[in-house]
Order: C-alpha cells, then sequence, then structure tokens
C-alpha cells in the first residue's frame, strides 16, 4: 500500500473528523454496541491522505463484511443506513453504493420491523 505525504499532525485530525462524520446523528445504542466500534477505519477506509488499491479495498470491504455479519445491531445498523444513505463506508455489511442500490427510505418504513402481538 502507497502512503501519501501527510503534514505533522493531519492524520490525527483528519482521522477524527472522518469519525465524527460517520457518529453524526448515529443512534446510541449502534455507537455502543455495533462490532465496528474496536476498528471504524476498517468500515469506513484510510483517512484522505492515504492511498488505497482496489485490491486493499476489496479486502478491507470483505473483512469489515465478516464483521458485520456477527454484529448485534446489524438491524438497526442496516435500517439507520437505508434512512441516511451514508457517501461512503460499509454498513451492515453494504457498500454505500450497495445502499444506494435498495429502495429509498419510504420504502424501508414499509418494510421495518414490526411488533407482533
Amino acid at each position: 500500500m502507497r502512503h501519501a505525504f501527510t503534514p505533522p499532525g493531519a492524520a490525527p485530525r483528519a482521522l477524527v473528523n472522518i469519525l465524527a462524520r460517520n457518529v453524526a446523528g448515529l443512534p446510541r445504542h449502534l455507537a455502543d454496541n455495533a462490532a465496528c466500534r474496536f476498528d471504524p477505519e476498517l468500515h469506513t477506509g484510510p483517512d484522505a491522505f492515504t492511498a488505497e488499491s482496489d485490491q486493499d479495498r476489496a479486502a478491507r470491504v470483505q473483512v469489515a463484511r465478516e464483521v458485520c455479519a456477527e454484529c448485534p445491531v446489524w438491524a438497526s445498523c442496516l435500517f439507520h443506513a437505508l434512512a441516511v444513505r451514508p457517501g461512503a463506508g460499509v454498513w451492515a455489511g453494504l457498500t454505500a453504493d450497495e445502499i444506494a442500490a435498495l429502495p429509498g427510505p419510504a420504502d424501508a418504513a414499509a418494510c421495518a420491523p414490526r411488533e407482533v402481538a
């Protein structure tokens, strides 16, 4: 993997900014219980100052999907992703492009889990 030049102190600031954008508006139970909380870069990719090859990206996405498959808040994450339509990252095992191809939020609400009486 090739790394671009990173000015001193820029990488930590960039990582904090990426993480802040990814958790902004995220329901607290997702942020607290999601399996990805231990390695958010796995799901978001490297910061803007780091190059990622197509092969590295594919491998990272595959590992992220495996983490999502075991996540206790997978369904909540999926419904959140359908509602907010993230522009990047892996959410509930799906890439942002895959999420964009799914039915819109109005359609998602119609198939949201319901309590059974």
